[in-house]
């Protein structure tokens, strides 16, 4: 039955394929008006998916011919400076050409993938999975209790984005997405100077990050945990080398400066392509992430040990090691195979439930905690219910997190490049104090890009591992003193700012737990003025999201209201981020303001962000169609000619159309 399905797939891709083609030639068109037309008229989930059938008629006549045409695009309607199309998709492009040719132009995997590098489709229902557990949960569990010890003092800081590269005196008012830098093509005066400890348009200079390492070790911290993001946002030039170098030099920077350890979380910046990870059924390819794995496994062996370092190596990334002196376990996973921008996971109509097997890792290691009596931390890069998660893989790890929410003591993530949480519940829809079961912090990011540099430290329970506050800390790029010495002080305490604001206040004994982080979201329905002191907090640089709307809009509640359901929504499903083409968008409307930072400050400005312009940029006039024309027919023409197929006339439609049938691999 599943070869017949696919049989039929074939027939209807190819019959549409043939029937757009046939029309088009009729008025004198080519490939090359194809796409031209699938870009100009892309702005629903239908046409997003036709696009995508021209776009595997480029791809079939080989990597190239789409990398070039997408490159060509990009610099003919100069959405980025030349260097920054060109290294994009020299990048991606193979990997883009292959998920094209793998999978039916219309099936979930595509609709998918419209979702997420341009927005225009709805997410498909998730897909039935029942995670599968070695044991039912104990019918009772052990009452934790706290002896009113002192406790004990933990950093999480994430996303540091090193900058190996950043130029003091450089431009820091560059064309790039990136700035700080001595760029061959930036010939003007420089109007604004990099400074020695970073610019808000630029990633962070070593000289920051010595700073940064000092104000770590100035905290008494038992240990540390990072959650990833350690390569630099000039993705364009980043290769395999590169990220090694920046891997190891990061376990160098820190292991020498820090006394107590580092147990780190990979990001999705550490892969090339970046945000990249293929998956093991990608049988050819399966390896291709391996040098991560290896790198970062030596890297981390001196703070993690023998046997998580060798887990590394064996789990795609991920590891689990017991802390010194203590019954708490720390299951570090690879979130990376969650990720809608991770291009590897759309080169199969298959639906994978567990790619590389990452929740099947946890489950294992969280049931050994369980039997052991042992407390667990996850770590991890991605907060699993942020809109840039898969719908499927976020629901399969909720169901972890609810079948073992009394092992776990906490969760702990980055990449938003935001001071924020997120709540887990037992029932999504009665959200209430009792139903809050699990806690995700998230880290601001260290990098200058995305506001002034900030990480936390939490005050822990040394009986229930539960977080009894958390601090955040910062510097301030305005600050008259940042670029000769950077000053690092305490922002605030969640537990005095927002305990104080709580009905009853909050007890001395009491943790920071869900059901406390619930009744804060609670008092941000009812406070505005609590709400944007979280909104300021949030971002660093100002008065937040919601800052430029009056209290009493449509659109301020309206914001409000879609701010508070994403901290109380850690399965995606739930999160109201709006996957439609503001999603991602820079946009001027408030309604999509929330989402907004998530791809420029996470992804950098890639593939995904310059394919949402070719879309939704500004229309291309007569004189670019006609050029861009030109310029994609003589690609085109090209790559035919290389296959035998004689440009120009009717035929040509039907030998490409043949070509790409002999290539769609999972349909063969």
């Amino acid at each position: 039955m599943l070869w017949l399905h696919r049989g039929i797939q074939l027939l209807i891709a190819a019959s549409l394929l043939f029937l757009s083609c046939s029309v088009h030639a009729l008025q004198g068109s080519s490939l090359a008006d194809d796409i031209i037309f699938g870009l100009n008229s892309a702005t629903d989930c239908a046409s997003c998916h036709s696009l995508l059938l021209t776009f595997k008629a480029t791809a079939a006549l080989g990597d190239q011919a789409l990398i070039d045409s997408l490159k060509g695009i990009c610099k003919r309607l100069k959405l980025q400076d030349s260097d920054v199309c060109d290294g994009v998709f020299e990048s991606v492009g193979p990997l883009l050409a292959h998920d094209l040719r793998s999978i039916s132009p219309f099936g979930q995997t595509s609709t998918k993938f419209c979702t997420a590098m341009l927005g225009v489709c709805q997410e498909p229902p998730v897909n039935n999975y029942t995670v599968p557990f070695p044991r039912s949960a104990p019918k009772t569990s052990k009452a934790l209790k706290s002896s009113g010890k002192p406790p004990f003092q933990v950093v999480h800081f994430s996303d540091i984005h090193i900058d190996r590269e950043y130029s003091v005196g450089s431009e820091a008012n560059c064309s790039k997405p990136l700035c700080c830098r001595d760029f061959s093509d930036q010939t003007e005066p420089t109007t604004i100077p990099a400074g020695p400890h970073g610019d808000h348009a630029c990633d962070t200079p070593h000289n920051l990050v010595d700073s940064i390492v000092k104000a770590i070790e100035a905290t008494n911290n038992t240990f540390s945990i990072f959650t990833g993001d350690i390569v630099d946002g000039a993705i364009w030039l980043v290769n395999q080398e590169g990220v090694t170098a920046d891997i190891d030099l990061f376990g160098e920077d820190f292991r020498m400066a820090l006394k107590n350890p580092v147990y780190p979380a990979l990001g999705n910046h550490e892969s090339f392509p970046v945000n990249c990870f293929p998956r093991m059924t990608t049988e050819v390819h399966a390896n291709d992430s391996q040098w991560v794995f290896d790198t970062s496994s030596a890297q981390w062996l001196p703070w993690i040990g023998e046997a998580a370092a060798n887990q590394i190596i064996h789990h795609s990334g991920s590891y689990s090691l017991l802390v010194p002196n203590t019954t708490l376990r720390i299951v570090s996973i690879n979130s990376g195979f969650w990720y809608k921008m991770n291009l590897w996971l759309y080169d199969s109509d298959d639906q994978q439930p567990d790619p590389n097997g990452i929740l099947a890792f946890l489950v294992s290691q969280l049931q050994l905690a369980e039997d052991l009596g042992q407390r667990c931390w996850i770590i991890a890069h991605m907060p699993p219910g942020g809109g840039d998660v898969l719908l499927d893989q976020s629901n399969y790890f909720a169901q972890v997190i609810q079948r073992y929410r009394n092992t776990i003591a906490g969760q702990f993530y980055g990449h938003t490049h935001a001071d924020e949480f997120q709540l887990a519940y037992s029932n999504y829809s009665d959200q209430k104090k009792d139903t809050a079961t699990s806690m995700a912090f998230i880290a601001p990011a260290l990098t200058p890009r995305s506001g002034n540099p900030a990480f936390k430290v939490y005050d822990v329970d040394p009986d229930t591992y539960e977080v009894m506050d958390s601090k955040t800390y910062s510097t301030d790029l305005s600050h008259p003193e940042y670029q000769v010495d950077p000053v690092w002080e305490m922002v605030y305490s969640a537990r005095t700012l927002y305990g104080s604001l709580l009905p009853g206040g909050l007890d001395p004994s009491a943790s920071l737990s869900p059901s406390f982080w619930h009744q804060v979201t609670e008092l941000f329905e009812t406070d505005n003025k609590a709400f944007r002191t979280f909104q300021h907090l949030k971002r660093r640089t100002s008065g937040g999201d919601c800052s430029s709307l009056e209290d009493d809009s449509e659109a301020f509640v309206e914001c409000k209201r879609r701010s508070i359901c994403q901290l109380r929504a850690q399965r995606s499903e739930d999160n109201c981020a709006d996957v439609r083409r503001g999603w991602f968008w820079e946009s001027d409307d408030p309604m999509n303001a929330e989402p907004s930072t998530l791809e420029h400050d996470c992804e950098g400005v890639g593939a995904g962000s310059i394919i949402k312009q070719m879309v939704w940029g500004e229309k291309m006039d007569e004189s670019t169609e006609r050029l861009l024309r030109m310029q994609l027919n003589d690609i085109i023409m090209s790559a035919q000619e290389a296959h035998g197929i004689l440009p120009g006339t009717f035929d040509d439609r039907q030998a490409v159309l043949g070509l790409l049938l002999e290539r769609i691999n999972v349909l063969t």
